[in-house]
């Protein structure tokens, strides 16, 4: 939780409990579930880091290998979920696990927004939904991130 600590400081008692509460509860129900590959893509396909320890936190790990990925996730900073719609199609690769067994996931963390303990709690929860169909349910699909069928 290290990089949400900076985030958390001068947070009112009260806030800074329920946003620890919401962590408690992705944290607790991942402990008894494995890691999952995930690949951070980009619409040309370049590997990002930027969400790296969201990732993790949500029950993921990174990686770097597109065919070894269980999920792959889409996110490019200023792209909106129709950008992504639009562009994404032409970028998977037919061999790619993740097309095959439909795991493409677009994501738009609404880019114009501070970056806020509040925001970066809902995207650890997204991303524990994404990553864990069936133990999640925040409801943020559809708004915030879409699952990408081929």
């Amino acid at each position: 939780m290290s990089f949400l600590n900076d985030l958390f400081i001068g947070l009112d008692a009260t806030i800074r409990e329920d946003l620890q509460e919401r962590l408690d509860i992705v944290e607790h129900k991942i402990k008894f579930m494995d890691k999952v590959p995930v690949a951070l893509l980009d619409v040309s396909n370049t590997p990002g880091y930027a969400l790296s320890e969201e990732i993790t936190f949500a029950g993921g790990m990174l990686e770097t290998d597109i065919l070894s990925a269980v999920f792959i996730v889409y996110y490019q900073p200023g792209k909106t979920l129709t950008d992504l719609m639009r562009e994404v199609p032409s970028a998977l690769g037919e061999d790619w696990q993740a097309v095959k067994n439909n795991r493409v996931i677009l994501l738009n963390d609404d880019t114009t927004r501070e970056r806020s303990a509040e925001n970066a709690v809902a995207l650890i929860e997204d991303l524990a939904e994404m990553l864990h169909p069936g133990s999640f349910i925040f409801g943020h699909e559809g708004d915030k991130w879409i699952r990408f069928g081929v």
